[in-house]
């Protein structure tokens, strides 16, 4: 989850909230991908997550790192992230360990990324005993196994997601998910990107489904990351219905945002609680955490982080839908939704093969993406086909850019070829060779 955003100074004019999207349209030749990847930490002896402090903790990760030219970012006392030449480490609530990547030009510069930053984590975590897993939902730790990273807003969020939903202390503290974040160069081409991400997460949900276990058993899903996603809080997720309707643009999406439940004021280093609070009422400087007190656009920047939709969108756009898994399925992620988005013809034949799809439909391949993988089907779209189709343009918009990017497809290629995923080949070891021990997930899935 996000570090404190730097948005700007006082709102002064409603408009300034749509213009803050507004300002991130940039010249194609200006289009960036930038990766964030979460992984869990564990001890190698005991299995036990990774805690934020001690001699073999996240602590001592961060304290090494800083010989690679990381430096450290801190709420306090206590240093929660890191941050090197546009890249930032950051922590999720029970202590997943987050690379967000630098702004890149190719797929392949960011598998170099990822490389060098699995590199740089080893060096430190090897020596330790610490091992981190790629996979989308801890398989056997319960929600009191956990740590609590010592960050602000994680015990405001906490207290709050236990009210709103059923799920959302599972994703806080037991998920992990890798996305990339892609660049639009007008309102309309943000609005056609919107669209076909939020109409295809359901594939990328199948494609990189990684969460057949939890709580030390089987979940009965594919993506058990996904389904936490639907009973977690209905007021900021979701798929969006209202981003397929005519006239949609920045200001809608504003609207939406607007209308969502506060989470926090960010002042002076520490978080204000604002939980339940109106951000309109924030506007007219009647939020009753801070009376009289108006937003800046820092705040507006912050609150925007506070809505989980499937796709998301800030000065750019995030696909949110995947599981985080293997280096080979993290380096997928980024080669698929570049190859649809940032190849205008890709583009245009992936939004002619998902405009036909109604709301029930896309809420109907979402839910069974998450139950059943690539076998899902819904409102008589059979989700295989679907992704058959969506890879093959991919492909095609890779080819087009001519940076050799397609050949990190071919994990999503083997996928399709033997109509399974990660989770399918987990239960098959898990259901085989392990003989139902889930411990072996472990060695099964360390990055």
């Amino acid at each position: 989850m996000s570090i404190p955003q730097s948005g700007g100074g006082p709102i002064e004019d409603f408009a300034q909230l749509a213009q803050m999207m507004q300002s991130g349209c940039k010249p194609k030749s200006e289009w960036r991908l930038g990766t964030e990847h979460e992984k869990f930490g564990y001890l190698k002896d005991t299995f036990a997550p990774l805690p934020y402090a001690g001699e073999r903790s996240i602590s001592a990760l961060f304290s090494g790192l800083e010989r690679f030219g990381w430096a450290p970012v801190r709420e306090g006392e206590n240093t929660i992230g890191m941050t090197r030449e546009g890249a930032n480490i950051s922590l999720e609530p029970g202590g997943q360990f987050e690379l967000s990547g630098a702004p890149l030009v190719s797929a392949g510069n960011q598998a170099s990324e990822l490389q060098n930053h699995l590199d740089e984590v080893r060096a430190i975590a090897d020596p330790l005993g610490i091992g981190f897993m790629g996979i989308g939902a801890a398989p056997i730790w319960r929600h009191d196994d956990m740590p609590v990273m010592p960050k602000g807003r994680y015990r405001l969020m906490t207290d709050y997601m236990g009210r709103v939903g059923t799920h959302g202390t599972q994703m806080m503290y037991r998920t992990c998910t890798v996305q990339v974040n892609l660049d639009y160069s007008s309102e309309a081409d943000m609005v056609k990107k919107l669209r076909v991400a939020l109409a295809l997460q359901p594939v990328a949900t199948a494609l990189f489904a990684s969460s057949p276990f939890f709580d030390g058993g089987l979940n009965g899903h594919k993506s058990w990351r996904s389904r936490i996603w639907r009973g977690l809080d209905n007021s900021r997720t979701g798929m969006l219905p209202f981003a397929f309707e005519d006239g949609f643009g920045f200001q809608s999406y504003v609207d939406w945002v607007l209308d969502v439940p506060m989470y926090f004021v960010y002042r002076n280093g520490q978080y204000i609680n604002a939980l339940g609070q109106s951000f309109r009422d924030f506007l007219g400087g009647k939020l009753p955490a801070l009376p009289g007190e108006k937003p800046t656009l820092s705040d507006w920047a912050d609150h925007m982080t506070t809505v989980f939709p499937e796709a998301r969108v800030k000065k750019y756009i995030e696909m949110r839908g995947a599981d985080c898994g293997n280096q080979a399925h993290i380096n997928a992620l980024p080669a698929f939704w570049v190859g649809l988005m940032y190849d205008q013809t890709a583009l245009d034949a992936a939004w002619d093969l998902v405009k036909g799809l109604d709301a029930a439909t896309r809420e109907g391949l979402r839910v069974a993406a998450s139950e059943h993988g690539l076998q899902a089907q819904a409102g008589g779209v059979n989700l295989l086909d679907l992704a058959r189709a969506a890879v093959g343009l991919s492909h095609a918009g890779l080819a087009a850019r001519g940076m050799g990017e397609e050949a990190f497809l071919a994990p999503l290629v083997e996928n399709l070829g033997g109509e399974s995923t990660q989770a399918d080949r987990l239960l098959a070891q898990y259901h085989g060779a392990w003989a139902g021990d889930l411990s072996k997930v472990y060695a099964a899935t360390t990055l």
